[in-house]
């Protein structure tokens, strides 16, 4: 974990105000909204008014039995993608592609088309203290292409310039639609805070299948526009979930990595499970993505809040 924590941080520069004051913002709006939910489910709680006699769904004392359970949840909230290094290389090029961006001030736009969401199916086992499920994060890692960074390399066999802007280089370099991440996660229970606050602590791992876009500015190649596996994921989480007799709201805090060697197939893609099929196709044939690689790291904290359903909940 601390090789991560240092990962992230390593030649990053201060962003610019501009991304200071859009990551405020955003993480303001992800305060309120959850502020907000948060409220309106204290609320319900404290007026309803369960029958105690209740087994399939409470105790006695008015609180949410813990037991066998699935569980089928949405959420949505703020990430915050570190900068990072990231190399452009194309070895079966006639004229040598092979350059570094460094760093690259990822940033995530999460409440803009298309927004950032989640979503988990999850089973807790008999006694209600461990569990596992699947997550889907919808999340998203743009290059600020009127940004300058230092460049290292060679496009095209010609070397390019210390510091350029991104622009300059690339018309277009995101994962936008998203960086997605499909994680199996194991989850575990904390001791319970009262009747119906339930504290949980998760780790997982899984694939990235991020929708990449890149396109050199020169227009020299295609544009690569379609859904890949790119490399390895994993994340841990830990959350908040306040129970009621059928849904719970929750409040999680999510730590990710991403292990990105996201192919360039120059190919403009449509659906996601018809581009994976294409990329596999094109594994077993044994061709090279044409436009080569983008290798990079994105390490991201995330804050989301969501809604679950529960169904078969605990006796």
């Amino acid at each position: 974990m601390a090789e991560l924590l240092t990962l992230g941080w390593t030649g990053a520069v201060r962003p610019p105000s501009r991304r200071r004051r859009d990551v405020a913002v955003t993480l303001a709006a992800a305060v309120l909204v959850t502020a907000q939910a948060l409220g309106g489910i204290l609320e319900q709680a404290r007026v309803d008014n369960e029958p105690a006699q209740s087994t399939s769904s409470g105790n006695r004392d008015g609180s949410i039995a813990l037991g066998r359970e699935t569980v089928i949840a949405a959420f949505s909230g703020a990430p915050y993608n570190y900068p990072s290094a990231a190399r452009v290389v194309n070895p079966g090029a006639q004229a040598a592609t092979d350059f570094t961006l460094d760093p690259v001030n990822w940033y995530t736009d999460p409440f803009k088309s298309p927004i950032y969401y989640g979503a988990r199916v999850a089973q807790w086992f008999a006694g209600g203290k461990t569990g596992a499920g699947v997550d889907f994060i919808h999340s998203k890692a743009i290059a600020p292409l009127d940004a300058e960074t230092n460049f290292s390399g060679t496009l095209d066999g010609q070397p390019l310039p210390p510091r350029a802007r991104i622009r300059d280089i690339a018309s277009k370099f995101e994962f936008s639609h998203g960086h997605n991440m499909l994680l199996l996660n194991g989850l575990l229970r904390l001791p319970s805070i009262g009747p119906r606050v339930s504290p949980y602590v998760g780790v997982g791992g899984g694939v990235l299948l991020p929708h990449t876009e890149f396109q050199l500015a020169n227009n020299s190649r295609p544009r690569t526009y379609e859904y890949n596996y790119a490399g390895p994921a994993g994340q841990a989480l830990l959350g908040v979930e306040i129970r009621l007799a059928k849904l719970s709201f929750f409040v999680e805090y999510k730590f990710t990595y991403a292990d990105y060697e996201a192919p360039l197939s120059e190919v403009e893609g449509s659906w996601l499970p018809l581009d994976i099929i294409r990329q596999v196709k094109r594994w077993f044939a044994g061709e090279p993505p044409p436009g080569g690689h983008i290798e990079t790291k994105v390490v991201s904290h995330q804050v989301v809040s969501g809604l679950a359903v529960r169904l078969a909940p605990g006796r």
